[in-house]
């Protein structure tokens, strides 16, 4: 099962109102992406048609892959698509490579600073060929966010799928580990 993420403490503060640093967006769409994919495995797991249903499965791969494409863009690691595709042997096997790909993530966020998120990423494989790290930030987030909307319709056919939107997450997250 994979652990949702509860931070020990946030910078911010429901009640603030006007404008979040850029920092603080990416710290929480970072850490409401983790926990929303922890959710929707944990249901689909759950589901016995749902965690044997080939599109699903296709879906949460084509998300993984992303996901580590960026991970590894930001980490200044090779991404090697051979590697990085190969298909998960069993449900458990997926959630696992989830589980892995989110405490990477974590770690990096850990120790990452505001400097951080202007860093210029550059590859072949990024639109125009380069990005810095707070857009490559919101693509894996926006990006992850679109397809479990549609692995919840999906999830729809065999069970309902998990409570995964970003403003419920704000007031109902564990506020220490």
């Amino acid at each position: 099962m994979l652990r949702r993420h509860a931070p020990p403490a946030f910078r911010y503060s429901n009640a603030r109102l006007g404008c979040l640093p850029c920092w603080e967006c990416c710290e929480i769409s970072l850490r409401a992406k983790g926990d929303a994919n922890a959710a929707l495995l944990a249901a689909i797991q759950s589901n016995r048609a749902a965690a044997s249903d080939l599109e699903l499965w296709e879906l949460l791969h084509h998300v993984l892959l992303a996901n580590r494409f960026w991970l590894l863009t930001v980490l200044g690691l090779p991404f090697v698509l051979e590697t990085e595709a190969r298909t998960s042997r069993s449900f458990d096997e997926l959630i696992e490579r989830y589980r892995s790909m989110q405490a990477e993530e974590s770690a990096w966020l850990a120790a990452a600073t505001e400097p951080d998120l202007t860093r210029i990423l550059e590859d072949a494989a990024i639109p125009g060929g380069r990005c810095s790290v707070s857009e490559a930030l919101m693509q894996v987030c926006l990006h992850s966010h679109g397809h479990r909307s549609q692995a919840a319709k999906l999830l729809r056919r065999n069970g309902q799928p998990p409570q995964m939107d970003l403003i419920v997450w704000l007031t109902t997250r564990q506020r220490a580990d």
